[in-house]
């Protein structure tokens, strides 16, 4: 996802801290915050790969053909199959699976590039994505620094792994995953959120968590009702990530989980004359608009599509709504913003007012 953020900032690396203050997950963290520990990194055990699908198993891949797979749009897969593996090929979107699934037990084996090509979130980047929704980060994460809830393994922008038990660049990984689908009442309501171990290389790294909403980057997406069964799809992030031995067995019903943590931010309020002062667009000084609108007595800060509440610490300083942000304003003696300094993920970027 790094590369992601780079191409639509133009950002220069810095080294910022950020305020843990307000804006919280109900983890206690902002999403790809860096300054949130890092897992341990532990030696997984020899592998036993490939592991054989039992009897009452739905084999997704068996290193022949991908009838069990279409694009997303509902055509023919576009990834390719040699020597007995799945590749992703990259810009050809992600692949789903023709048949939709609930609760489920998943086991998968993937490998990353042998060759290691690009840094961060640029390096062997894929994800499964159980119904479609909830990301198990697929990622080189041996000795590859990165954000803790976006390394492999990671329940995407939310829960880091336990441990870090990456192979090395090339070796084929398992993941072994335990997925309990949300629950919805009559009324559409959240009833339980849905829940999901990983063992990663045998290695357990997700116990029973509880997912705040669909995985998303720089966005936290409360639930909505979806149908009961959908898809499993695998991520194209531009990386030939490859895959094999893919097989699936639908679970018995779930007991009813508890509902997530309420959020509860603290807010400071602002004065209906400071909001208006800061609406308006801002010229990035690498390149780039930023633009901030009112609505409803709240700022948003909208970025290249995603629009983030901001969560104002004073007149001159906001968080943003889930996400590891902080919005620095100098302003002038009416109050009049002259620049604007955004920091997120360990960077700083520089805009001023637009005079159009």
């Amino acid at each position: 996802m790094w590369l992601r953020w780079a191409c639509m900032f133009g950002i220069v690396w810095a080294n910022v801290g950020f305020s843990k203050s307000s804006a919280q997950l109900p983890t206690g963290w902002k999403q790809h915050d860096m300054n949130r520990a890092r897992p341990a990194v532990v030696t997984p055990g020899a592998p036993n790969l490939p592991l054989a699908p039992p009897s009452d198993a739905v084999v997704l891949f068996d290193g022949k053909s991908l009838d069990a797979w279409r694009s997303n749009d509902g055509s023919p897969a576009k990834w390719v199959i040699h020597d007995g593996v799945m590749e992703s090929v990259p810009g050809s979107g992600y692949v789903v699976t023709a048949q939709s699934f609930a609760d489920v037990q998943l086991h998968i084996e993937w490998a990353s590039p042998g060759k290691v090509e690009g840094t961060s979130q640029g390096r062997g980047n894929s994800g499964v994505f159980l119904q479609g929704l909830f990301e198990v980060q697929i990622l080189d994460s041996f000795d590859n620094l990165t954000y803790a809830d976006g390394q492999a393994a990671a329940i995407y922008g939310q829960y880091p792994p336990q441990v870090n038990v990456s192979r090395k660049p090339g070796e084929w990984q398992s993941y072994d995953i335990l997925f309990r689908a949300p629950q919805y009442g009559d009324d559409e309501s959240l009833q339980s959120p849905a829940t999901i171990t990983v063992l990663h290389n045998g290695v357990l790294v997700q116990d029973h968590v509880r997912i705040l909403g669909p995985t998303s980057w720089m966005q936290h997406h409360p639930y909505s009702k979806k149908p009961d069964r959908l898809p499993l799809s695998l991520q194209d992030h531009g990386n030939p990530v490859r895959y094999r031995n893919i097989w699936i067995r639908e679970l018995p019903p779930p007991q009813v989980v508890p509902p997530s943590i309420p959020y509860d931010p603290i807010v400071t309020q602002l004065t209906e004359a400071q909001r208006k002062n800061l609406v308006g667009k801002y010229n990035q000084v690498n390149g780039g608009v930023w633009e901030i609108k009112s609505k409803e007595g709240k700022l948003y800060f909208i970025v290249n599509g995603p629009s983030m509440e901001m969560i104002p610490h004073g007149p001159d300083e906001f968080g943003l709504r889930f996400t590891a942000g902080l919005m620095k304003f100098a302003l002038d003696e009416s109050g009049k913003p002259m620049e604007l300094k955004f920091s997120m993920g360990g960077n700083e970027m520089l805009a001023r007012p637009s005079t159009k």
